[in-house]
């Protein structure tokens, strides 16, 4: 199910009354029009869950809630899930579950097999977050909300994840191609820094910006991040020719980073110095960002 639960909420209650005495099968549509308008997936089928942890190697975050009664569930969706800092983490780390149980709403059938995941994870008190491996071993339980805010939030569920999550989540590709998959599936643009192969200075570079935390933290949040060296250096003649077509086949000078901002690997959307000051570097990016996200808006 797809939607920004908050939001949705209160689109469905619009909806309902705006459907009066028309047909249950109309008013299905219609809601299944406002679920398909949100922006984080959530899965609601155990099962399924389990399926795509299997197919991606992540861990399911499986929250538990009961989304009418339970005061605490809607701050703790409010406050982090529905916010971008949570989604932008999420997407590429975990695969996401909602068990729901309200009052209302739900059929017999329905209550039992969420019910049961309770009782499988030991769930006694709502809300509940259980971090699951893909083979549907509990790797640690969060009971309750306490206010923290998003960046908090995350910043300690991240602490639970797993080695290998968090490893592939912030990887740093040495294949275009490669990156150019990635980004496809995270819906992510490709940040690619170039330096030529074997230049010291110019490593030393990437390197200190790598370690900058204000850009380690943009670079892990918002792109697929790639480590490059210039057109003719590369052992793959499509990352070669690719390569060529970012930076115009001009050759890169001693001691230079550039670094370079694509979506399909090939059309260089946004280009900086990595020889800049880090801060200067995040600020570029920062403003690509805003750029980017301003010009989806205007096109909805």
């Amino acid at each position: 199910m797809n939607m920004t639960r908050g939001k949705a909420r209160m689109q469905i209650k619009q909806v309902v009354l705006a459907a009066g005495r028309q047909s249950v099968l109309t008013l299905l549509l219609a809601l299944a029009a406002v679920a398909a308008r949100g922006e984080t997936h959530w899965l609601t089928e155990y099962s399924a869950a389990l399926e795509a942890a299997e197919k991606t190697g992540r861990p399911i975050l499986t929250v538990f809630t009961g989304s009418d009664w339970c005061q605490h569930c809607r701050t703790l969706e409010q406050n982090v899930l529905e916010t971008e800092t949570f989604r932008t983490w999420a997407e590429d780390r975990v695969v996401l579950l909602m068990i729901d149980l309200p009052q209302q709403g739900i059929s017999l059938d329905e209550r039992k097999a969420r019910s049961r995941v309770c009782l499988k994870y030991g769930v006694r008190s709502f809300p509940s977050v259980v971090l699951v491996a893909p083979d549907g071993a509990a790797i640690t339980t969060q009971a309750g909300y306490h206010g923290q805010g998003p960046e908090a939030w995350v910043a300690t569920m991240e602490t639970r994840l797993p080695a290998q999550a968090v490893a592939d989540a912030n990887r740093v590709h040495s294949s275009l191609d490669d990156a150019v998959v990635s980004a496809r599936d995270a819906k992510r643009p490709i940040l690619v820094m170039v330096s030529r192969p074997g230049d010291v200075r110019a490593t030393t570079r990437v390197a200190s910006l790598m370690r900058d935390p204000e850009f380690e933290s943009l670079a892990r949040d918002n792109f697929v991040v790639a480590q490059l060296p210039p057109a003719g250096a590369l052992t793959s003649a499509a990352d070669d020719e690719a390569m060529g077509q970012l930076l115009g086949d001009d050759e890169l000078p001693p001691e230079a980073v550039e670094i370079v901002v694509t979506d399909d690997g090939r059309t260089p959307l946004f280009m900086e110095s990595g020889e800049l000051e880090p801060q200067v570097v995040v600020t570029g990016l920062r403003r690509f960002l805003a750029n980017r996200q301003a010009a989806r808006t205007t096109r909805r």
